[in-house]
């Protein structure tokens, strides 16, 4: 038998009764008492008198209850084997709780995490009739008390047209190879995430990086270097009547993807502001824009019409078909295709008279144009939604590294007032965001590393999946998002905590099978 001596420390026994205190309770007067006995007890009791003392002490609860003595296995009586038992009978981590392991998971949180894992994504949060409301959804006073906290049903609209981005870059990395020398035989096939649609035109933007004369007439041959046209998105139509009386009217989407090609990154670097052509200086100054983005959205490929030209005749074709019904336009694109929603929205606002409402929803966009583009698309009433993540070093290029906030304070004074007017039309960087914001942050995801990469912080699912949680400012990720982690686990393993890593593996989930394309891509939540 072990014997135990002075079994708790006199001076340690209040610290043991206040451990061992019942529903906020002390110890009753009794059981002190014989805690007392415990501690005289002579060093020849046995174990099991012992054990008896200490099981009347703690009282019935089951999650403190000693168990009976531990069988001793033949041979194995040390005193070590003993007291493992013993403490093991006390189950010490339900008594300090704060002593498990911080990375262990409640079975309904790992519960949620497979469901959100194994999912394929059909998964819809209420789909709620907008038609008393659509106007006010698609931005007609700036969104003004849907953002903070975020409104359910825009949200849903946010996530779907992001992934109506997603089938732009799909559609583009199914086959990227486009030729500039052969003319365009028939439109690709763009697989887009809702059915109510039908894409209408396939849209394609021409990289053009100039070489001096004398590079073009030694090596004529270096075309392919120095222009490439690839396809960038697609025009859709909503033609389903169900759909088009949930929503309130029949809605025309110009979806746009980022960059992907190396002439489209060399595009993205020339960033001097240049003037918008056959926009007239007015009250506001004369309007300018990034010199890369308008060269892809203006130059025209050797069979393709420009992305301006196809832009703008396919809206006017599409208004005319429907003409007498009521009709939106949104505009939707991530990073590059976010800057180019951008000049397609001015484009489309005066190109006709009467043109519907347009909104334009960008994700990780950069800066644009100058602050006379901005005014210039609020006089023209284009609504601008912008989701932008506080870790996404994208949104705060081109120009100056001047915050927004700082320069809204500067304007304040009439003195710095003048002088930032003076810089905003002689400057070659003065550039400044348009639209309303709505701002996400990764550290806010319970997923997602809080030191996540550039790439993860301005990756359009992971700017999904941030929406997709977001509830508002000071709360700002809700337990019952929807959104399927499969494809964000699938992107970015490595930004992903090993939390969630590991669990994902101990799963077994066939993560591959889920992140199949079919012609459908997976639903918004």
């Amino acid at each position: 038998m072990m014997q135990i001596g002075c079994s708790v420390p006199a001076h340690n026994l209040q610290n043991f009764q206040a451990r061992f205190a019942v529903n906020g309770s002390s110890v009753k007067p009794a059981m002190k008492a014989c805690l007392s006995k415990t501690t005289s007890l002579s060093t020849t009791k046995s174990t099991k008198e012992h054990l008896s003392n200490l099981e009347k002490l703690i009282g019935t609860k089951p999650e403190v209850l000693i168990q009976s003595e531990p069988k001793v296995a033949a041979g194995n009586g040390s005193p070590e084997s003993k007291g493992k038992g013993l403490f093991e009978g006390l189950n010490l981590p339900q008594i300090w709780p704060e002593n498990k392991a911080a990375e262990e998971m409640s079975p309904r949180h790992l519960n949620r995490l497979q469901r959100l894992l194994s999912k394929n994504g059909i998964e819809y949060s209420p789909r709620n009739n907008l038609a008393s409301r659509w106007r006010e959804y698609h931005g007609s006073n700036n969104w003004e008390g849907l953002l903070d906290p975020l409104d359910e049903n825009l949200r849903r609209e946010m996530v779907r047209y992001g992934e109506f981005i997603q089938a732009a870059y799909h559609c583009f990395h199914s086959n990227p190879a486009t030729s500039s020398g052969e003319p365009l035989l028939s439109p690709r096939k763009v697989a887009i995430p809702d059915r109510t649609f039908k894409v209408t035109k396939t849209l394609y933007a021409t990289s053009s990086v100039g070489l001096p004369d004398w590079v073009d007439k030694a090596a004529p041959d270096l075309e392919w270097m120095t222009q490439r046209t690839s396809c960038i998105g697609y025009v859709a139509v909503c033609e389903d009547q169900r759909e088009i009386s949930r929503m309130g009217r029949r809605d025309i989407v110009i979806s746009l993807r980022g960059t992907a090609t190396c002439l489209e990154w060399a595009e993205n670097m020339r960033d001097l502001l240049v003037k918008v052509p056959e926009k007239a200086t007015d009250s506001n100054g004369q309007p300018k824009v990034q010199c890369g983005f308008l060269s892809l959205y203006k130059t025209a490929g050797a069979h393709v019409t420009s992305l301006a030209e196809s832009v703008v005749t396919e809206v006017k074709r599409l208004t005319e078909l429907y003409k007498g019904e009521n009709l939106s336009i949104t505009v939707t694109g991530h990073s590059l295709g976010a800057a180019l929603a951008l000049l397609v929205a001015d484009d489309l606002s005066t190109c006709a008279q009467d043109m519907p409402p347009i909104a334009v929803y960008t994700f990780g966009g950069p800066r644009v144009g100058n602050r006379a583009f901005k005014k210039r698309l609020t006089a023209q009433n284009v609504k601008v939604l912008r989701i932008a993540n506080s870790q996404d070093i994208i949104t705060r290029v081109p120009g100056m590294f001047v915050s927004e906030e700082l320069d809204k304070k500067l304007r304040e004074s009439k003195s710095a007032n003048k002088l930032l007017d003076m810089l905003d039309n002689n400057m070659p960087w003065a550039y400044t965001h348009a639209g309303t914001e709505l701002r996400v942050d990764t550290k806010n995801s319970p997923y997602l590393k809080p030191n996540a990469d550039v790439s993860c912080c301005h990756d359009l699912e992971a700017y999904l999946h941030l929406v997709d949680g977001f509830l508002a400012s000071n709360c700002p990720f809700r337990a019952n998002a929807k959104r399927s982690l499969a494809k964000l686990l699938h992107e970015q393993n490595s930004n992903v905590k090993k939390l969630y890593t590991r669990k994902a593996k101990g799963l077994k989930l066939n993560l591959e099978r889920n992140m199949q394309m079919s012609n459908c891509l997976p639903s918004p939540s």
